[in-house]
């Protein structure tokens, strides 16, 4: 069969070959270049997308050791996307395309996805940017979803070679308008397609009434009220058209300083308390600036701060927290464990793998962001305090923390619907810049930094460490976090709502001229068939009882937990007026000016902090209540099936914790079934699980990193790694061996 072969070769040990595939030689390629022809797979184009530059006679590489294998087919580049068109007799069969994304396949790539791109010349590999004088021999590129793709071009035409890979440098690096966008393109082509309300799928937060339901949800509608002054946009684009403040606070007092220095309503819990955010003034150095500065934040104060009945405590998060460039820094570092070139590759950082981990940070900004989290909630929830964060602009740390406090304090936000109602309140219309903090536009590298992708990872630990408490499953986290990368839906492409409504209105000024409708990502029909998204629906998710009356609130499920908090004791200070001088603190905060110290000692922080966190953990978790991470060491651990999923040496064949959850919904069908002839009626959830139980049980393949491991190829390099060793023990010591090998996947 023609299409798959060994061209080239490599260095490295060498791995047992598959006997099903076919050696061709690098000569009869072009020999049978029109019979491979005839069988290419179509190009299917977007509405509005448009074809850019195409290669043939390319290889698409699967490196092993000395063998390099591949698939022969085209290469091209639209306005959208990098595809590679191979054979169609290689497609995948039945079973492992049954989590198949409707708009990206498995070989492409939007444009956006693309991170680095590499070129071998004589071996060597190095970075490619800007116009080239040679071009390489072999293209490699690394995605931001963590796919490394390699294209072989040593017997493509040298024409077509010069005109994809300068195609793809141009399209993918240099920078773009924002007009320019393929989400402008897609919608103006697509704006006749019918597609669903959007409001079926979340809360969007763009009228009034969205603002005064959740108000009305929260019970925070008894302080807080819902205002439309920046209606239209006329007091500050970064802020959105409504949002909600105090109650005793003027209106006439939000356009001031453009909307800066406002105390804004993020949610409020069952105690009355509240969670507020406020976006620092403008640095001046005029003195009389300062004293008009100091007077109007001394009056906000006053408005939100009356002891007894409302006391504030203020969070820095610019001074006392995380930096953006932190978490850039720890990025770069991490994602680089996960783009593997090979599996020599893979083999030889494995030996070190905790040491690379570790100096990352990655995961121990994971836990800072979880303790933050925590440590805000204590002062809601045991010390009845309303907490203000503060930051430059509120909309970068500032969403992550209050989406993290609500996620934990929330069981509404647990829901698949109270999650996205709660990423369109705190981030899209939140003013989170997507667009700069993703580097959509390829304007500046230091402004993309991955604030969206933390909070999924954060995320992310909570649902693997408590699964019943979550509709969603780890998969819907995953494809979330791909969905950055789609620019057919807005969510997720602009830097906020004033933007939004600023370029989707009319094209022209013809009567027949219509608004763009932009796609929103909640529309999961949009990217996969029914079957599919049910391994989107967490079968095991408890859900709230209805109780009779007289029966006690709240279900409580018996939960291990193994580790203490590894925080020190400390000898507790005296109690000291929290509340002097604050003022003076919360003016200082936002007018950039130095703080020497948080404003709770640090001894009485962690006194509390500890206090607060063992009491919750001596009760048994009600999973619709108060819902804290365990943050010890080795309990945050790495998201695998977002990071290892495209690494076939990391998968558990048959194994993992999808084994588990495979068996559990065996079970769980079987009592169903019982039920319904004790009942004999059926229920739509039940329905739903039996469907999700059918996905794992007919998988040919289950992998610990299902369901995507099933679209990539099972390596066939022995379990145990050998490079680095000299030679193998006895068969205790292989079985030790394989032992940290199992407990690498599950990492």
């Amino acid at each position: 069969m023609l299409g798959k072969g060994v061209v080239g070769g490599g260095g490295g040990t060498k791995a047992p070959k598959p006997s099903f595939v076919s050696y061709v030689r690098p000569e009869e390629i072009h020999a049978n270049e029109k019979e491979v022809t005839e069988k290419e797979v179509t190009l299917h184009l977007l509405p509005g997308e448009q074809l850019l530059c195409e290669a043939s006679t390319v290889l698409k590489c699967v490196q092993e050791d000395s063998c390099q294998r591949g698939i022969y087919g085209r290469l091209v580049c639209t306005d959208f996307k990098i595809a590679f068109l191979g054979d169609d007799e290689s497609a995948l069969d039945n079973d492992e395309t049954q989590f198949k994304n409707k708009v990206i396949g498995e070989n492409d790539i939007t444009l956006h996805c693309v991170d680095q791109i590499y070129g071998v010349f004589d071996e060597k590999k190095k970075t490619l940017f800007g116009q080239l004088k040679k071009y390489p021999e072999k293209l490699i590129i690394h995605c931001k979803d963590l796919r490394v793709f390699h294209f072989c071009l040593r017997y493509t035409k040298e024409e077509e070679v010069k005109r994809i890979v300068s195609g793809i440098i141009h399209h993918t690096q240099a920078p773009k308008l924002l007009k320019r966008l393929f989400l402008f393109s897609y919608a103006t082509a697509a704006q006749n397609h019918t597609a669903t309300d959007p409001k079926s799928h979340a809360v969007m937060f763009d009228t009034l009434q969205d603002w005064c339901w959740e108000l009305e949800r929260t019970k925070g509608n008894r302080k807080y009220k819902a205002v439309s002054v920046n209606e239209g946009y006329r007091v500050c684009e970064r802020l959105p058209a409504y949002f909600v403040v105090p109650t005793p606070l003027p209106e006439e007092d939000v356009p001031r300083f453009h909307g800066h220095g406002i105390p804004i309503w993020c949610w409020s819990c069952h105690s009355g308390c509240a969670l507020l955010k406020m976006s620092a003034l403008p640095k001046e150095q005029d003195d009389g600036i300062l004293q008009i500065q100091k007077n109007f934040l001394d009056g906000i104060y006053k408005t939100i701060h009356r002891p007894p009945y409302e006391i504030v405590k203020t969070e820095d998060l610019s001074s006392n927290f995380l930096s953006l460039q932190e978490i850039q820094t720890a990025y770069s570092k991490f994602k680089q464990l996960f783009l593997i070139d090979n599996s020599t590759e893979f083999w030889d950082t494995d030996i070190k793998w905790f040491s690379l981990l570790e100096s990352s940070s990655w995961l121990d900004i994971i836990r800072r962001c979880l303790k933050k989290a925590i440590e805000i909630i204590e002062c809601l929830e045991a010390q009845n305090m309303n907490v203000l964060l503060l930051e430059e602009n509120a909309s970068d740390l500032c969403c992550l923390v209050s989406s993290l406090v609500q996620v934990m304090m929330d069981p509404h936000c647990r829901t698949r619907f109270g999650f996205q109602s709660l990423v369109q309140k705190e981030w899209i219309v939140g003013g989170h810049c997507f667009l700069d903090r993703c580097n959509h536009l390829r304007q500046s590298d230091k402004e993309e930094v991955p604030v969206f992708l933390l909070f999924l990872d954060c995320v992310w630990q909570l649902v693997h460490q408590h699964p019943p408490a979550f509709e969603f499953t780890e998969t819907y986290l995953t494809v979330l976090s791909d969905s950055l990368y789609i620019p057919i839906f807005s969510t997720f492409f602009l830097n906020s709502p004033h933007q939004k409504d600023t370029n989707m209105g009319r094209e022209s000024q013809g009567a027949q001229s219509k608004p763009l409708k932009l796609l929103t990502v909640w529309d999961w029909s949009v990217q996969f068939e029914p079957k599919a998204q049910t391994l989107l629906k967490n079968p095991l998710y408890v859900e709230k009882p209805k109780l009779d009356k007289g029966q006690r609130k709240g279900t409580h499920f018996k939960h291990q937990r193994q580790l203490s908090l590894p925080l020190t004791q400390s000898k507790s200070s005296p109690k000291r007026g929290f509340f002097r001088e604050e003022t003076d603190h919360l003016i200082k905060n936002l007018l950039g000016k130095r703080i020497s110290k948080l404003i709770n000692s640090s001894e009485e922080l962690q006194d509390n902090f500890r206090e607060f966190y063992d009491s919750w953990r001596s009760k048994p978790p009600n999973y619709h209540g108060l819902l804290l991470p365990h943050i010890e060491g080795p309990e945050i651990k790495v998201w695998a099936q977002r990071y290892l999923r495209w690494i076939p040496e990391a998968q558990i064949l048959g194994g993992g914790r999808v084994a588990t959850l495979s068996k559990l919904l065996e079970t769980m069908e079987e009592v169903q079934r019982l039920q319904e002839k004790i009942e004999e009626r059926h229920h739509s959830q039940e329905a739903l699980q039996a469907e999700a139980a059918s996905l794992l049980r007919t998988s040919a393949r289950l992998s610990s990193l299902f369901p995507f491991a099933l679209l990539q190829r099972h390596s066939s390099k022995p379990v145990l790694p050998t490079s680095g060793w000299k030679a193998l023990g006895d068969e205790e010591d292989l079985a030790k061996r394989e032992d940290e090998f199992v407990d690498l996947g599950d990492v």
